[in-house]
Order: structure tokens, then C-alpha cells, then sequence
């Protein structure tokens, strides 16, 4: 029988419970349909899985490889979509048809991504900035989809960059308008993905928002830190996105830390070979088998890292474009190797701090309301 404590702590985003408290981050060109049923094999039913990031003007235009894009698994509840947009009247019109079709249950938005062709338009990281435009965008968003009882959540970052920190307003304004939950990226748009995430702004912000949820995001590569960034931080759940790139796995290790069982012993290289079977199978149901083995080939070294394949065989993997292919390549791996005890660590993009692309006089004015001139671009997945 569960204590009062325990039922009083679980998250919980909208009406759903989420169980262990884990979220995979949207991550544009992984987190698609294949990626998180893979994800849920190993992990909780009950966690969240977000689909990549999806333009709320391509939503409204109904294109039809933004539609593929947010393609659902039968079975997959909740439905977790990402928006991305700057437009106050796009989002909510994206949101009202979202949910008018019935094509999620969770809508999240994309406050993060600090990629300067969406930045220098006043999306993802630079939007909060504005805090009127970011108001009336989560307003817009709520109102859109509160008939249908869908949750809407905000994910955000520190800020522009040290001088233009942002995310404890963004966290009461999103409060304040409706958001079921905020989920923060401590690190600020100029960081990039580089340095090391501020774990204590998780705190912070949690300390100024208390009537929601707060998730923590930012340098979680093993269990261990989503166990030590709940402690340090007392955020509600975490989100995981670059550390379980070629590990899937590590939602099982996820759910055993948080729920205080032993850890599940780490795959071989034989069972690392099942897995990217299993994850190449699922690309060709998704994409067909062509379009699929080329999205395979970026997790290859994600997949392999740390363990000693020799340069030829990481060349063949690298260049996979079938899945007959790949059985053969991986009928060559020693089956019995033991996953590399320095292979845990961080992985994916990186890259180096630099200036944020914004818009022109984007930093003069924070209460401007005026949404950007051509910022309601079509793309998906950025």
C-alpha cells in the first residue's frame, strides 16, 4: 500500500500519471515513431515519449511530411507532440486542430532549441524573452486545447545567455496561464549543448513555481544522475534526451534507479546487435526500408561506442543500406564483448558556446508583444 508521501509526489502531467517520473526529450531527426517504441520496450508504458518537433504552420497547412512525421504507434498513450511556432493565433489554431482531430493527448512546446535558423527568427530559445508574446502564446495554447482535456507543457532554458536569464519568468508566466508543467534545459541558448548544465536553476525554479510541475533536463547520461538531480534539485521528474542516443536501454536502468531495484546488467555487444536489429526493423516499418537504413546510419556510433569494432566495421555499419546488410555486419561482431564500462558518458552533439542569432532589436524591448516578421516558417524538426 502506497503512503501518503509517495501518492502526494507522483507526477502527474494533465490526467496522466507519469510512472517512473521520465520524460524523453523531442529530439528532431531521432524521436520518431521507431525510436520511441524501442524507448518503451525497455522503458515504463507510463513515461512519456515526445515526438520530434513539429511546426505549428505546417500543422495549420496540413503538409504531408510534417503529418508522417507525427505518425503515432498503436498503442503509444499519451500521444506526446512537440510544437514549435512563434505566432500566437498559428499555435492555437495548430492546437485546436491537433486536438479537434484527436492527433495527441500531450502537447508540448519548443522553447529550447538554440539553432540560430530558429533563433534569429524569435522562436525556441529566443522567444521567452518577450514575455507578453510568450504569455499570449501559452493563453492561446490552453484555451485550444482545454475543452479537450489535453495538457499543455512548456520545456525552456535558462535563458538567452548569462546577461538575458529568463526561465524563472517563463516558469510564472506559464504557471500563471495554464501550462500543466515546465520542464527547464539548464543551460542558456549561447551554451548551446556545450559546458555543463546549472543543475541549481532546476532549484531555483522550483522554488518559484508551485502550483505545477517542474521537470529537470541537462546532463543526464546514466540513472544515477536522474537520481542525484531529483535529490539536489526536488524537481518532479526528469527529461532525457542525448543520453539515450544508441541506448534505449537506459529507460529500464531509468525506472529501476527510481524505483530503488538493482540495475539491470548492461548489454553485450551480441545484445547491442539484437537491439539495433530490432531498431532497423522498426525504421523500415516507419520509413520503408531505404529511407530507414539512412536514418539508421547516425545512431551507428551511438550504438558502438567504446567498444573495440576496428575502423573497417565501423566504415560498413556507417554506410548500412539494407537490412540484409546489416545482419551481416552484425553476424562479424564478437557476441560476447561486455559493454564498455567507459561507454556511459555523454554523448550526441556538443559543439562549442556562441552568440544567439536573433532577430533585429530583438533585446531591446521584453514587454514588445509583436510577433517577428517571417518567423511562421513551415519547417519541422529543427
Amino acid at each position: 500500500m502506497q503512503t501518503q508521501l509517495e501518492q502526494e509526489t507522483r507526477l502527474r502531467i494533465g490526467p496522466y500519471p507519469v510512472d517512473p517520473p521520465v520524460v524523453l526529450a523531442p529530439m528532431a531527426g531521432i524521436t520518431n515513431l521507431a525510436f520511441r517504441k524501442l524507448c518503451r520496450e525497455f522503458g515504463s508504458p507510463t513515461a512519456i515519449y515526445v515526438c520530434e518537433m513539429i511546426t505549428a504552420r505546417a500543422v495549420v497547412e496540413r503538409n504531408e511530411k510534417t503529418l508522417h512525421m507525427m505518425s503515432f504507434d498503436e498503442g503509444e498513450s499519451p500521444r506526446s507532440m512537440q510544437l514549435y511556432g512563434v505566432d500566437p493565433a498559428t499555435l492555437g489554431e495548430a492546437v485546436r486542430i491537433i486536438v479537434g482531430e484527436g492527433w495527441a493527448d500531450h502537447i508540448d512546446m519548443n522553447l529550447g532549441c538554440p539553432v540560430p535558423k530558429v533563433t534569429r527568427l524569435g522562436g525556441g530559445a529566443a522567444l521567452p524573452y518577450k514575455r507578453n508574446l510568450f504569455a499570449r502564446i501559452v493563453r492561446e495554447m490552453v484555451r485550444a486545447a482545454e475543452p479537450a482535456g489535453v495538457p499543455v507543457t512548456m520545456k525552456f532554458r535558462i535563458g538567452i545567455d548569462d546577461e538575458h536569464q529568463t526561465y524563472l519568468d517563463t516558469g510564472r508566466i506559464a504557471e500563471s496561464e495554464g501550462a500543466a508543467a515546465v520542464a527547464l534545459h539548464a543551460r542558456t541558448a549561447a551554451q548551446r549543448y556545450s559546458g555543463t548544465a546549472d543543475w541549481s536553476a532546476i532549484a531555483r525554479l522550483k522554488e518559484a513555481v508551485t502550483t505545477i510541475p517542474v521537470l529537470g533536463n541537462g546532463d543526464i547520461f546514466s540513472a544515477a544522475d536522474a537520481v542525484t538531480m531529483m535529490a539536489q534539485t526536488g524537481c518532479d521528474g526528469v527529461v532525457v534526451g542525448r543520453g539515450c542516443l544508441g541506448r534505449p536501454w537506459l529507460f529500464a536502468e531509468l525506472g529501476a534507479a527510481l524505483r530503488g531495484e538493482p540495475a539491470p546488467v548492461p548489454p553485450t555487444l551480441g545484445e547491442v546487435g539484437a537491439i539495433l536489429t530490432r531498431h532497423a526493423g522498426l525504421l523500415a516499418e516507419h520509413h520503408g526500408e531505404d529511407k530507414g537504413m539512412r536514418d539508421l546510419r547516425k545512431h551507428m556510433a551511438w550504438y558502438f561506442m567504446g567498444f573495440p569494432l576496428g575502423a573497417e566495421l565501423r566504415r560498413s555499419f556507417a554506410t548500412v543500406s539494407s537490412l540484409t546488410e546489416l545482419e551481416t555486419l552484425i553476424e562479424q561482431l564478437d557476441p560476447t564483448v561486455p559493454f564498455p564500462a567507459d561507454a556511459g558518458g555523454p554523448r550526441g552533439r556538443q559543439g562549442s558556446p556562441g552568440k544567439v542569432a536573433l532577430p533585429h532589436g530583438w533585446l531591446d524591448d521584453p514587454e514588445d508583444g509583436t510577433v517577428p516578421a517571417a518567423a511562421d516558417v513551415m519547417h519541422s524538426g529543427g
